[in-house]
């Protein structure tokens, strides 16, 4: 099978394909099978695997290898027995914004679906991140993230139950919780500190989600602020790694 890209000896590593220009056959089939990508449209279904490996004279299992590393760059989607054509991912901006407003600003409807809300006496590792004293309650919101109805992450909030004590009572879960801060209780973001890793999802968390355990998490964990410095929260989100990317803005100022 003929590779669609030449490689010069000596030319820099291009495209996924190493200097010394030997390609493996599930790379060649990912290239065309990204190419006949291209051509289609959001939603529409891949010749079956059968027919691929065919058309590519190659194995089903060189094709499968192909279609793994599609659908975990997010390119494609199961659907059933098939396979589909995947959407654009999702661009949540680094900033102190709320998931809500950054899938709406893509035309996305946010949603949320609530998994559980407890209050629990604060353990000593929480309680400087919360601004709680140990010992002291503390609720634990844990909700799916969603977008037009598609589980797209899995959200943890813990807050101090003293600047929330009517948690249980007022809150709407399905809505923006830095919403309910602001607008009920006059409660405004002053600045938080986020770290970012790649995690693989536990067995319950892929379970929630909705994808397999071998898919690549993107794994946000948020210490926030209010306007006057004191702590507010502590949040764990863990988002898609096929269904999402993450963008911020950067300037030359020091």
């Amino acid at each position: 099978m003929d590779f669609p890209y030449d490689q010069a000896p000596g030319a820099p590593i291009r495209s996924g394909i190493p200097e010394h220009g030997r390609i493996p056959k599930y790379y060649a089939v990912k290239a065309r099978v990204s190419t006949l990508i291209d051509e289609l449209g959001e939603g529409d279904a891949l010749p079956p695997e059968r027919d691929l490996a065919q058309r590519y004279e190659v194995s089903r299992e060189t094709v499968r290898q192909a279609l793994r590393e599609l659908i975990l760059e997010g390119r494609l989607a199961r659907q059933g027995r098939g396979t589909v054509v995947a959407g654009p991912k999702m661009e949540q901006p680094l900033a102190l914004a709320s998931y809500t407003e950054g899938v709406r600003r893509q035309g996305r409807t946010p949603g949320r679906r609530l998994i559980g809300l407890e209050r629990f006496p604060c353990p000593e590792a929480l309680a400087a991140e919360t601004g709680t004293e140990p010992g002291e309650p503390v609720w634990h919101l844990e909700r799916v993230l969603l977008a037009d109805d598609d589980r797209v992450g899995l959200e943890s909030t813990y807050v101090s139950a003293a600047r929330v004590p009517d948690l249980k009572e007022e809150f709407d879960a399905g809505t923006s919780f830095y919403a309910y801060l602001h607008d009920r209780l006059g409660i405004s973001f002053g600045d938080a500190d986020e770290r970012i890793e790649t995690v693989l999802a536990t067995p319950r968390e892929a379970l929630l989600v909705g994808t397999p355990p071998a898919l690549p998490m993107l794994l946000i964990h948020r210490l926030s602020r209010d306007a006057d410095g004191r702590p507010l929260e502590r949040v764990r989100t863990l988002f898609r790694g096929d269904r999402f990317s993450f963008t911020t803005h950067l300037n030359g100022r020091g």
